[in-house]
């Protein structure tokens, strides 16, 4: 009865140990693997079997992009002023053995390289440049870490400079700049808001100068052509009335022609016709000399007549 519980408690010891030796390695993760205290080899993605108390599990190694956020760390200018900067590192392991054994800490490590270089590259720069150069330092910043990180396995993606924390007196100073700034912008607004305003007035003022002018143009125009109008029919309207006259004194002589007048009744009409003339505008009459002859025949006859 004994022998049989030891030999289920052998086998259930077996069971546990062997299971203790199969080890699934998750996506995105690589296991280094040591055999009698020396590197054996690197396990990625699947199932492995290790040999029971010889080989282990020294390290479980995240293959993922990882970010670390390190603390402000103060550095100085080329112009002597102090600052306080924090970074941010983008970092993934591509060599698990190498990151295993290559450093003893390698965060702490990176840490410390991103705090050197970062005040070795803050060193050769002014402060106004490094405040308007934070793409420039990334760059030279990823550039050095990459380098120096890749004996131990890791690749430097990216370094972002989170924030720049210049001294409380900087602060105010550029604060005042700023505002100062600003107001010199706004009076240059206001200024060419008013010049503006008074380059519209002013050729407000000239298109309505010139559009009066040319309204006057035309309303001087508009009374010629209506005097012109008025006199054009004034003397239509006499000359209609002396034809009228003329044609009217024709057809009386025609009439009294017809009647059988003779010659020298014909010339008392034609006087006649002088004096009605007289009696208008004209100032001066010219009378035919056949007509002077027989003048105070007319006047004689005119008296008989009436």
């Amino acid at each position: 009865m004994g022998a049989i519980i030891a030999f289920v408690v052998l086998l259930i010891l077996a069971l546990m140990v062997l299971i203790s030796c199969i080890k699934i390695v998750p996506q995105a993760h690589a296991y280094v693997v040591e055999r009698l205290g020396a590197y054996q080899q690197t396990w990625s993605v699947g199932l492995h079997i290790k040999v029971p108390f010889i080989d282990t599990v020294a390290k479980r190694v995240n293959l993922k992009e990882q970010v670390v956020d390190f603390a402000p760390q103060p550095v100085i200018t080329k112009d002597n002023v102090t600052m306080r900067i924090d970074t941010v590192v983008f970092f993934q392991i591509t060599d698990p053995k190498l990151f295993a054994y290559g450093v003893e800490n390698p965060i702490m490590a990176i840490e410390n390289l991103t705090a050197t270089t970062l005040r070795n590259i803050i060193g050769e720069m002014e402060l106004d440049q490094t405040l308007t150069s934070r793409e420039v330092i990334n760059t030279k910043m990823r550039a050095s870490l990459d380098i120096a990180t890749d004996p131990w396995g890791i690749k430097v993606n990216r370094v972002e400079l989170k924030n720049i924390i210049p001294p409380a007196a900087i602060q105010d100073a550029m604060e005042k700049q700023m505002k100062a700034e600003r107001e010199r912008r706004e009076a240059i607004l206001r200024a060419e808001g008013e010049k503006k305003s008074t380059i519209l007035v002013a050729e407000g003022q000239k298109e309505s100068a010139i559009l009066e002018a040319e309204a006057e143009k035309q309303s001087a125009i508009l009374r010629a052509e209506a005097e012109k109008e008025k006199m054009i029919r004034e003397a239509e309207g006499e000359a209609e009335a002396i034809l009228k006259v003329q044609q009217a004194t024709a057809d009386g002589i025609r009439m009294i022609r017809e009647a059988g007048a003779d010659e020298a009744v014909l010339k008392i009409k034609s006087l006649e016709a002088f004096e009605r003339a007289a009696n208008g505008q004209a100032t001066k009459i010219i009378i035919p000399s056949e007509i002077q002859g027989i003048a105070g025949l007319a006047a004689s006859a005119k008296e008989i007549l009436k």
